[in-house]
């Protein structure tokens, strides 16, 4: 399974943190370090972490994220997208050469 994530909190901002930054990057960052030392395949861009693994692997870390990010406000927005194909691995990276590839035939 491939799982795209993006989670940010709301609400009040949590005490020591400057009311008027709209930025979550400290929150995110938190959320990314638990899917990075998850050690499962991932990737973060500028709009979601996707992480690859099985149903039960996957969700284990986003709900850690989620709990990490809802440290920082009293509301947290999750939003996930999935890919789910059995039997398959390495589709982190494999989606994405199969479309540089058809791309490239393009030329």
């Amino acid at each position: 399974m491939l799982l795209a994530f993006s989670v940010a909190p709301s609400g009040v901002p949590a005490a020591g943190s400057r009311p008027n930054d709209a930025s979550v990057h400290d929150a995110v960052a938190a959320a990314v370090k638990i899917v990075r030392e998850s050690g499962l395949p991932n990737q973060t861009d500028s709009m979601f972490t996707t992480i690859e693994g099985e149903w039960d692997e996957v969700f284990d870390v986003v709900k850690r994220a989620t709990e990490a990010v809802g440290r920082f406000g009293s509301r947290v927005s999750l939003v996930i997208k999935a890919d789910i194909r059995p039997g398959y691995t390495g589709e982190l990276t494999a989606k994405v050469d199969r479309l540089e590839g058809a791309l490239a035939q393009d030329s």
